[in-house]
């Protein structure tokens, strides 16, 4: 599954404060702010690093 995040806003504006945020919490933007058909304004982002692994120090998830 790959982790994505998605910004919808009504304005240019509105939508590149979204992705700036986004960026600030460690993300990627992959698609920059585009208006789309339905009159609202879209931006797409993604995690810089994967998620931890057993083997980088976060252990084992015991089934129970």
């Amino acid at each position: 599954m790959a982790i994505r995040a998605s910004i919808q806003a009504d304005t240019e504006d509105e939508c590149v404060e979204g992705l700036t945020q986004l960026v600030d919490a460690g993300f990627v933007p992959v698609m920059m702010p585009r208006y789309m058909t339905d009159g609202r304004w879209m931006a797409r982002a993604v995690p810089t690093r994967k998620a931890p692994t057993a083997e980088s120090g976060r252990g084992a998830v015991a089934a129970g």
